[in-house]
């Protein structure tokens, strides 16, 4: 009887220990686990709070000098769309911290609508921030729409070896009407109805 009454005793503190192991091993991993979700939230917040002081520093900044980059040809859809130059210039000058702006052209021209457009709107924006002063810087070459965009600025600044000018539309071919008549060629032209018309 005692003999059985020590086994089971021993059975008792076997399974009160081991329980009392397995509610430590718990124990231990939540807190494990909770000192790590408090270490991941303080990391968390920290670089939120890095991040914000960036970004204000970005907004509150210092002063400086919008720079719009206006490369290659001038047409719907190119990297040098009006839209995409527009919204380049908009930005730059809604900046409260913009002193100046400075627009850099590498282009040949292209598209006369989209360079009006630019234009147009450069023009608009500086009557709208008459404080803040629109330069053009050219590089390689400025020509055709490209000077003609270049215009609307305060000053356009140009290296010597630049090639600058050529505002307008060139549109070269050959003329025939003296070897025509020399050869007898002549136009005819042969019509129906009375509300056909004919011009030479």
């Amino acid at each position: 009887m005692t003999d059985g009454n020590g086994q089971w005793e021993r059975e008792i503190v076997a399974r009160l220990a081991t329980a009392a192991l397995k509610e430590q091993r718990r124990a231990r991993l939540w807190g494990i686990f909770f000192k790590l979700l408090t270490f991941a939230y303080v990391t968390l917040i920290l670089i939120m709070a890095v991040d914000w002081q960036a970004r204000t520093d970005l907004a509150g900044g210092k002063k400086h000098t919008a720079l719009v980059e206006l490369n290659g040809i001038i047409a719907p859809g190119a990297d040098a769309s009006a839209e995409k130059i527009m919204t380049g210039l908009q930005a730059a000058f809604k900046d409260k911290n913009t002193q100046g702006v400075i627009l850099r052209i590498n282009s040949p021209g292209g598209s006369p609508v989209q360079s009006q457009l630019i234009y147009d709107e450069m023009r608009r924006l500086r009557k709208k921030y008459p404080d803040t002063p629109l330069y053009v810087v050219v590089e390689d070459i400025c020509a055709s729409g490209g000077y003609f965009v270049a215009s609307a600025a305060d000053r356009i600044y140009v290296a010597k070896a630049s090639i600058v000018g050529s505002i307008g539309v060139l549109m070269n071919g050959f003329g025939f009407t003296g070897l025509m008549d020399k050869l007898g060629v002549e136009r005819r032209l042969i019509t129906a109805g009375t509300s056909s018309s004919s011009a030479r």
